[in-house]
């Protein structure tokens, strides 16, 4: 299974999934340790915030994706292309991919008003 993380330069799970820029792609195989991960960056036309969906992707063939934060529109966009999004409060990528992998359930993401102003943007979304 590959796990996506949205991060903040690889370090903290990000808090703007469709903005994120730094993803750390986990390929998970069953009865493993934890994989190193694969960083990607991507450019501006390729955050899933601006995606025109006119090619391939980098994140092509995740099946989860995870952050603090993420608009319905992103949410239904990333169900398009077949990944689910869970959203955590957990700030540590490893700690969020230890929680998923061992069936625990992750931390509540916080109160944030720019995920408000999100949905509230995503009723007007292309997606």
């Amino acid at each position: 299974m590959k796990i996506a993380i949205a991060t903040d330069d690889f370090t903290v799970v990000a808090g703007h999934a469709g903005k994120s820029r730094h993803w750390l792609i986990y390929d998970c195989q069953p009865d493993e340790r934890l994989p190193e991960p694969q960083r990607i960056t991507l450019e501006k036309a390729q955050l899933m915030h601006y995606w025109k969906d006119d090619g391939p992707h980098p994140l092509d063939g995740v099946e989860l994706v995870v952050a603090n934060s993420a608009g319905d529109g992103f949410v239904r966009h990333m169900g398009t292309r077949g990944a689910q999004v869970l959203l955590t409060g957990e700030e540590e990528p490893g700690a969020a991919l230890s929680c998923i992998l061992a069936g625990e359930a992750l931390p509540d993401t916080r109160f944030d008003i720019t995920t408000t102003l999100c949905k509230l943007k995503d009723l007007f979304s292309r997606y």
